[in-house]
């Protein structure tokens, strides 16, 4: 099937609670908990890690292959990690990537390379290969098929790729899905982490910039730590933990606030000292 944008409104599963905690990466205290499919899903991010390239995976064609295979020493590397069973978020992470890939005139295979890998070790190089298919003619660029692979693999090397990339999922057995968070990881070009883009939405811009940082080795700081979460669709649309996006806004707007007031206080500050300043 080819992939197409959802009709419905994408959604957030569950935000890190908001403000200037958030934007530091720091953890922030929640109010109320988490529901319990989603305690303990999320990304610790491993900046700077070096990937295990010594992973053995099965590509799109069947044949067997190492993650290192991928990683050549000249060109960055943008690692998806995803599901191909996935109900929602996987293909919404994956249109939004290959959305802002078309915006850019650097093309997979020639200046960087697009590893997509399941992280479900039930899931075949068959099911791999009809993905690619369909993503490829998605992206509509031919040239791009010599630099998207779609792996597969056993349990030992997908739990030690989530290791290493601080990837934490579920599953949940009553729905039969994986709980996990949106985000690609862009890598550098001998297997270290740069940086982590959340969500399903990505800007050309931010995608080539990091992908250039990448390519030079150097290794980004994540700002934005609102993750995506991907559970289950109810027939109406995905929850949304409305309360976290309300305490974003409000902290936002707080910060705001109190930069203008210091701001105020101290050029009336200032005003009030020239005017009792004596004359000369």
């Amino acid at each position: 099937m080819t992939p197409t944008r959802s009709g419905f409104a994408i959604a957030l599963l569950a935000a890190l609670a908001a403000g200037p905690a958030m934007l530091r990466g720091q953890p922030v205290e929640r109010s109320e908990p988490l529901p319990s499919q989603l305690e303990g899903v999320g990304i610790d991010e491993k900046l700077d890690g070096r990937l295990p390239l010594d992973l053995p995976f099965v590509d799109h064609d069947g044949r067997s292959v190492k993650l290192g295979d991928y990683f050549d020493g000249r060109r960055p590397v943008i690692l998806s990690l995803n599901y191909y069973k996935c109900p929602m978020l996987c293909g919404l992470v994956l249109n939004g990537m290959v959305d802002g890939l078309k915006q850019i005139d650097w093309v997979p295979g020639q200046q960087f390379r697009l590893v997509t890998v399941s992280f479900d070790p039930v899931e075949t190089h068959q099911l791999a290969f009809l993905k690619r298919r369909s993503y490829l003619e998605y992206y509509a660029k031919p040239e791009a098929a010599a630099g998207w692979s779609f792996l597969t693999g056993r349990a030992p090397s997908t739990q030690a790729i989530l290791d290493a990339t601080g990837f934490r999922i579920r599953w949940d057995e009553d729905r039969r899905e994986w709980a996990h968070a949106a985000a690609l990881i862009v890598c550098t070009p001998d297997g270290r982490i740069s940086r982590y883009l959340y969500g399903v939405m990505f800007e050309p811009k931010t995608l080539r910039l990091s992908l250039v940082e990448a390519s030079e080795g150097k290794i980004g700081t994540t700002m934005d730590r609102i993750l995506l979460f991907c559970f289950h669709y109810d027939g109406e649309g995905y929850a949304l933990h409305a309360m976290n996006l309300v305490r974003a806004g409000a902290a936002l707007t707080l910060t705001v606030t109190a930069l203008f007031l210091a701001y105020w206080w101290r050029r009336e500050a200032v005003r009030r000292a020239r005017l009792s300043a004596p004359a000369a």
